[in-house]
């Protein structure tokens, strides 16, 4: 089983494919975890392509379960937020000796790419946006709400994991507004190419991907996106996006 040891745990990875290396961050928000990119064996298919599959026949593609997701086991401490997991992004390439690569990540994974972009923006090629989340102006308490769930869920498996810690990485991953890693000052000067796919609900917010279109510099935008009426362009517009953007 691949595992990526961390100082506090350990992160479990899967790889697909060969050719320049691309860096994948699931949707689920903090349950995010690799097999969310496949389409359910028993039911409709997701509204998105499974990107571990369709890039793999010119890219490394590189999925991982998040710190405490699937099957990743991390400890949680008080001072843990987005810096926390781009260490592990950038851990685990360094692991598999990958100096550049591109990154493409749904729903949380849209600001796991803009984070590690501000954390190590010479080693990102390019960064596609696929659902990004960001603060609701009408729910901004969704992602808080949605987090003290998961302390429930995380502690009834785990009850020796400290509520006061898990509250306040709760605290340093929700409490900011737009897309929560990032400003919008990193946004207007984000130093890689960026593609967006936008959302439109609650926890990835149509106005959150216009200002995201209106901020990133020279950003591509595919607005008409999602389920099999647009599986094809979605899958041919991302490829020829990372295609201009591979050294």
């Amino acid at each position: 089983m691949p595992m990526l040891q961390r100082p506090d745990g350990q992160i479990y990875y899967e790889e697909f494919g060969q050719g320049f290396p691309i860096l994948l961050f699931a949707p689920g928000g903090l349950r995010s975890r690799l097999d969310m990119w496949h389409h359910p064996a028993d039911g409709p298919r997701r509204n998105w392509n499974d990107w571990t599959d369709v890039l793999a026949h010119k890219y490394r593609v590189i999925a991982m379960d998040q710190r405490n997701a699937g099957q990743s086991v991390t400890a949680i401490e008080a001072d843990h937020g987005w810096h926390t997991y781009g260490a592990d992004h950038l851990a685990l390439m360094d692991h598999l000796g990958h100096r550049r690569f591109h990154t493409l990540g749904g729903c949380i994974g849209g600001s796991f790419c803009l984070k590690i972009v501000q954390m190590a923006p010479d080693r990102v090629a390019s960064a596609v946006l696929q659902n990004p989340i960001g603060l609701h102006p009408d729910h901004p308490n969704y992602f808080p709400d949605s987090h003290a769930e998961w302390i429930k869920e995380k502690r009834a498996v785990r009850p020796e994991l400290d509520q006061a810690k898990m509250e306040s990485f709760g605290r340093n991953m929700w409490g900011g507004d737009f897309v929560f890693c990032v400003d919008r000052d990193f946004a207007r000067r984000c130093p890689v190419p960026t593609m967006l796919l936008p959302g439109t609900d609650i926890p990835h917010p149509a106005a959150t991907s216009a200002e995201l279109a209106a901020l990133l510099p020279g950003v591509d935008v595919l607005t008409d996106w999602r389920g099999p009426d647009h599986m094809d362009q979605q899958l041919q517009r991302v490829l020829a996006f990372l295609d201009r953007h591979t050294p």
